[in-house]
């Protein structure tokens, strides 16, 4: 069995999921449901803060441990370009 050995951001990160995976499963039987629209959407709004606290904490961790690690051994670039990419997916929305 492999022990998995989170840091700070990850765990943070995976607290963060679950619970807005928890959020989903409750906005799913609100549908379900038939509740008032604004109380859905109101809920739609949390789960998808958490998803973006999720997501930042994963490129903080990115950044201060892949990126740094690759610079050090001369590849950095390559990981400038990778955190590049996923800044363009956020700021197309």
């Amino acid at each position: 069995m492999q022990v998995i050995r989170l840091n700070k951001e990850k765990k943070q990160a995976l607290q963060a999921l679950k619970t807005s995976k928890g959020q989903i499963e409750g906005i799913i039987k609100m549908l379900e449901e038939e509740r008032y629209c604004v109380d859905i959407s109101n809920q739609i709004i949390a789960a998808q803060a958490l998803l973006k606290k999720a997501n930042l904490l994963i490129l903080r961790q990115h950044l201060t441990h892949c990126v740094k690690d690759a610079f050090s051994q001369g590849s950095g670039e390559e990981k400038i370009d990778e955190i590049m990419k996923i800044l363009g997916k956020v700021m197309d929305k």
